[in-house]
């Protein structure tokens, strides 16, 4: 059983360098660092932030590429204590301007055509990572009196993510159940020191930011991936010896589709792991076949405590609908709406308890309160996840759905509410409906506007990123609600009903 250690974030990247100095840690398109090297470049990044006056619980925004400066940031604001708040780099102004706001940061970095936006937004300094990392690297370390670092329940990141309201919330991630949770996972997955990771992910979602962790557990080299060409995927694959490459469903197709097209030998990879919304049976048997061998793990989680539960690797081909075990050193329970245990096999609120679940929402009490709660027989915090599922007599969880109006599509948690806000930004738009993608229906916005549906979506790609922008807009001249004046929707998804699939 993993039990809580007191870790701080960057005792991964010390451990393994002291264990495995040489070993390659971090590769991307420009090269690659060894694990002293990527230790050393925290450090020095750590140096300059407290020469900023950056000083523990200082927020640094940070909106980059996954590149491996992000990665020694991200260990080297761990080390100072200071608070790590990556952005995606498809993040527009629309949501930018709320999180500057709401994790009201002492500096941001930035690079290139995303600096003077940022500029234009944020009251503290922005840096070109142009100009800073050559700062970085000659830094005299050791010019700055060394702080006192953080505590294990401090925060080390600020994950912003989408919820149940128009603007992106952020998830409190403090050094302890962050650890734990990775410990936890590499208990289950086993990354090995020969394995390559190949993420295609940004660091901005956990998904990614945990390949990092992981990865240094492992003692394996991390491969960034995130700006290869779709088309190379496969090559670029083998020419790293990739060994797990973790996926969401889209990934998984382009693979597969990839794989189905080549006639070469596919890359060495030995473990798909997905998460994001269930992978098809189709999918699953096409990436075994196409790589023989490899184990297809199943994985379900929240970024409010990470990981919930994993299929054991050697047991990837059993249960297929269900989504695993609980992680280890934790407990999932299936609760009614009067939080009573329900029977094995019965559907009810997945409630997750353990010493991986966050502390709450940042600077958002109110809905903190609502999600997580102290466990008194434990004495653990306890995240009501909104998802329902079912738990069998074995322990494995089985997932059902969820309760309000959260959705995945391309892997990305999203919310019809924030598209609904985007829309209602753009000049001209009254009112606006999302119908969330649905089988055989893509995600679909509807608006009350005198403007064409091409110009809608146009703007509303200038607000949101890609994921998130509806494929088909409809202009109604009214909305249909219900008696209780909210969004008719079973009666606008009868409107597409006639209409091609």
């Amino acid at each position: 059983m993993i039990r809580p250690q007191n870790n701080r974030v960057s005792d991964i990247v010390d451990e393994a360098a002291r264990d495995a100095a040489q070993a390659r840690a971090v590769t991307d398109a420009d090269g690659s660092w060894t694990y002293r090297v990527l230790a050393e470049r925290s450090a020095d990044f750590a140096e300059w932030l407290a020469g900023q006056g950056v000083s523990r619980g200082d927020r640094v925004v940070v909106q980059l590429r996954s590149r491996r400066e992000l990665v020694a940031m991200f260990y080297g604001c761990a080390r100072l204590g200071a608070i790590f708040v990556p952005l995606n780099p498809a993040m527009k102004e629309f949501h930018l301007s709320s999180v500057l706001i709401n994790a009201e940061p002492v500096l941001v970095i930035a690079e290139g055509a995303g600096v003077e936006p940022l500029r234009g937004l944020a009251a503290v300094p922005v840096h070109d990572l142009a100009e800073l990392w050559p700062e970085v690297i000659g830094v005299a370390r050791g010019a700055t009196a060394a702080p006192a670092g953080p505590e294990p329940g401090d925060i080390a990141v600020l994950v912003y993510t989408s919820g149940s309201t128009s603007a992106p919330k952020a998830v409190i991630c403090p050094h302890a159940q962050m650890t734990f949770a990775a410990r936890a996972i590499d208990t289950v997955l086993r990354y090995r020191a020969d394995d390559v990771v190949f993420c295609r992910f940004p660091l901005s979602w956990d998904y990614g930011l945990y390949k990092v962790l992981l990865s240094g557990l492992g003692r394996s080299e991390l491969v960034l991936a995130g700006e290869e060409s779709d088309l190379q995927l496969l090559r670029r694959m083998r020419e790293v010896g990739a060994t797990v490459v973790p996926i969401v469903p889209s990934l998984a197709a382009m693979i597969v589709t990839l794989a189905q097209r080549e006639s070469a030998a596919p890359p060495p990879v030995r473990m798909f792991t997905n998460t994001g919304a269930a992978l098809p049976v189709a999918t699953i048997s096409a990436l075994r076949q196409a790589f023989p061998g490899a184990r297809v793990v199943r994985q379900f989680g929240q970024t409010e405590c990470k990981r919930i539960s994993i299929m054991p690797p050697d047991q990837d081909d059993t249960r297929p609908s269900s989504v695993g075990l609980p992680l280890p050193g934790t407990e999932v329970r299936i609760l009614d709406h009067d939080d009573n245990p329900v029977p094995s096999g019965e559907v009810g609120e997945i409630v997750v308890v353990g010493p991986h679940v966050m502390p709450g929402y940042w600077r958002a009490p109110d809905l903190s309160a609502a999600t997580f709660e102290r466990d008194e027989p434990t004495g653990y915090l306890r995240l009501r996840t909104g998802d329902y599922g079912s738990l069998d007599d074995e322990g494995y969880l089985y997932f059902e759905g969820r309760r309000d109006d959260m959705f995945k599509r391309k892997g990305i948690r999203m919310s019809t509410l924030e598209i609904e806000s985007a829309a209602l930004d753009i000049p001209g738009v009254r009112t606006a409906a999302v119908l969330p993608p649905d089988d055989g229906r893509d995600l679909t916005i509807f608006v009350e506007s005198d403007l064409e549906p091409h110009v809608v979506l146009k703007e509303l790609a200038r607000r949101l990123e890609q994921a998130k922008v509806p494929a088909v807009c409809r202009i109604v001249a009214e909305l249909p609600l219900t008696l209780h004046g909210k969004h008719a929707r079973q009666a606008l998804a009868a409107m597409l009903s006639g209409e091609p699939r």
